[in-house]
């Protein structure tokens, strides 16, 4: 029924909900088996351990034991966790909260969901616990190494609205970031356009020939030292967009551990954070009717002389 929800056997807990896997057909002679040999990064003697203190269930919350058979379909639930997860030595802060939304300033090296190594060290998952909603999600992403505005959902039954302003392109969206300045330059290309297309290194984007699917306004707002200070505004909100576009232009954001160069993993400098931060949004609130806008409070300084 339409403003409903299916229940989720297993609670939120400790701002994180329960993960979730299908069992697919196959002749694994118990579930217990099927997960030891799906998640080989989680031990044996895990897997019973949350077995025994009964974390994890089937789709009817009834707990999977060591011993129950096989049986596919069905899906389990379960908690991930993480051994030893080192903190981001960095606070959100949470700048707006109705009944609608929550506008959160993310800071940089902070992803916006759990991803890979990062569980409780995420946004979602700290201000899930912070604001002890446990239907929160986000509207949108920025990466993480990039700072700024993130949007939440708190309410199912209104989330849609609030997601569709994205993809139908209602919803202004600022960034600001430093980048190096040539001596002699006195503007930037007022928008730029380019394909761009998945790099041979999954993490990364690059451009190609062809038609343009991506675009970016650009400004400049002053310049200092060697460094410019840009405002870019996406028209189009591709991945990696306004690092690629400004690498391109000949001048990659300060700090970027993607481009030109990929730093290898676990190579964070936290004195050392990409200068891009997502400044502002402004809507017009699909449900209520408002106007809304949002600043970050967070600042890029240019480099001193």
């Amino acid at each position: 029924m339409t403003g409903q929800r299916q229940r989720l056997p297993l609670p939120t807990r400790d701002g994180v909900g329960p993960s979730c896997v299908g069992l697919p057909q196959g002749a694994w002679p118990t579930i217990a088996e099927f997960l030891i040999e799906r998640f080989p990064a989680i031990t044996r003697e895990a897997w019973l351990a949350r077995m025994e203190a009964r974390d994890v269930v089937d789709e009817h919350g009834v707990p999977v034991t060591a011993q129950r058979r096989y049986q596919a379909p069905l899906r389990v639930y379960y908690y991930r966790t993480l051994d030893a997860e080192v903190r981001i030595p960095f606070d959100e802060q949470v700048l707006f909260q109705d009944d609608q939304l929550v506008v959160a300033d993310k800071p940089p090296f902070l992803p916006v969901t759990p991803t890979g190594k990062y569980l409780q060290e995420s946004l979602l998952v700290r201000l899930k616990r912070k604001l002890k909603l446990d239907d929160l999600v986000p509207l949108h992403r920025i990466d993480r190494s990039t700072a700024g505005l993130v949007l939440f959902s708190v309410r199912p039954e209104t989330r849609g609205a609030y997601q569709a302003m994205f993809p139908e392109r209602r919803i202004d969206k600022h960034y600001e970031a430093v980048v190096p300045w040539q001596p002699g330059v006195s503007s930037v290309p007022g928008t730029y356009r380019s394909r761009l297309v998945d790099d041979d290194h999954f993490m990364r984007v690059k451009e190609e020939a062809g038609e343009p699917n991506s675009e970016t306004r650009i400004a400049l707002r002053k310049t200092a030292g060697g460094h410019a200070l840009l405002e870019l505004s996406p028209v189009t909100g591709r991945k990696h967009q306004l690092r690629v576009h400004c690498m391109a232009l000949g001048m990659p954001i300060v700090n970027d551990p993607f481009y030109p160069t990929l730093l290898p993993p676990d190579s964070d400098d936290f004195d050392k954070p990409l200068q891009l931060l997502a400044k502002s949004v402004a809507f017009q609130d699909p449900v209520s009717g408002e106007l809304r806008s949002f600043t970050s409070p967070r600042s890029l300084a240019l480099p001193p002389r």
